[in-house]
């Protein structure tokens, strides 16, 4: 099958079945006799493995090698569970991340009761004078 029916059925665009390829995510396919890229069942099965790990947030990191298990079938699932186990992980920091953001701009927003020249909104002067330096730095997967 050729690139533009891979795509649809895997709910995709080209663009993404070509970015994926690129990035070795998705195994390029045989060409035919006219240079055409062919498509086979399995690719379309690949992809939305794929797009389904981005979907749960994964990284291209954590998909290859989440894939590079997929690929030896006969092997324990210990790597697989230990992959899950740290992007539980970073899935809570994240969420105390945007906690701490949901937080921090609810107490802007608290800031701006009525409606005033955007010089005199507690909203812009709150930004102005934030803290920039104590910036928290990202411990997640994400970076």
């Amino acid at each position: 099958m050729k690139i533009g029916e891979v795509a649809q059925l895997a709910h995709c665009t080209v663009e993404t079945v070509r970015f994926y390829e690129k990035e070795g995510l998705l195994p390029v396919p045989v060409r035919t006799a006219a240079n055409y890229r062919s498509y086979t069942p399995t690719h379309v099965e690949r992809l939305r493995f794929i797009r389904n790990c981005r979907v749960l947030n994964m990284t291209h990191g954590e998909i290859r090698l989440l894939l590079s298990l997929v690929d030896r079938p006969d092997t324990g699932c210990g790597a697989v569970n230990h992959l899950l186990e740290e992007h539980i992980d970073h899935v809570e920091v994240r969420i105390k991340e945007l906690t701490q953001l949901k937080d921090q701009l609810t107490d802007l927003r608290r800031r701006c009761q009525r409606e005033q020249r955007v010089d005199a909104c507690g909203i812009v002067q709150g930004i102005v004078s934030m803290d920039t330096e104590s910036a928290q730095v990202r411990y997640t997967h994400l970076g």
